[in-house]
């Protein structure tokens, strides 16, 4: 077992889903953020690591500016609680327009969350291929008619 009990690291991680999908709705990725501890590190392929809370919503802010209102739909989860973690499986998924056969524009993300206590993360780490994945779904969803909220910050897209 772990330094803290299952069943809090599992409501940090209900509120994590909710302050996401909120995020998602409003556009306001701050929201997002505040769940991480003030000196949270945070590994992401594309961008590399990021170090506090504060530099983590910076770059989750302008990162999302293109696209605020894309979700994260869950696949699957699993707890461990040897280790305060919990790694789960979720889709990126951009706004619509869909692809031809109905189905997103979404490609695959493995997340891992190590939990710091008081309802806060200490850190994630998300997993994807941000050479082949990201690109390839971006492009076509731009393709089918998909528009930037900020079009300015497509730079940040082919990292």
């Amino acid at each position: 077992m772990g330094q803290y009990p299952r069943e809090e690291i599992l409501e940090a991680f209900t509120q994590y889903k909710r302050a996401r999908d909120e995020a998602s709705q409003s556009g306001d990725w701050s929201i997002w953020a505040r769940l991480f501890t003030d000196d949270a590190h945070y590994i992401e392929h594309a961008y590399g690591e990021i170090h506090g809370r504060d530099a983590i919503e910076k770059w989750i802010v302008d990162v999302m500016a293109p696209f605020p209102t894309m979700t994260f739909p869950q696949d699957w989860w699993v707890l461990d609680e040897e280790r305060d973690a919990l790694v789960f499986c979720c889709q990126n998924t951009f706004p619509e327009p869909l692809q031809e056969d109905g189905a997103p524009f979404a490609f695959p993300n493995w997340t891992r969350l190590v939990y710091g206590g008081n309802g806060k993360w200490k850190s994630e780490e998300d997993i994807y291929n941000p050479k082949r994945d990201a690109p390839a779904v971006f492009k076509g969803w731009v393709k089918a008619g998909g528009n930037l909220e900020s079009p300015e910050r497509v730079d940040m897209v082919h990292r």
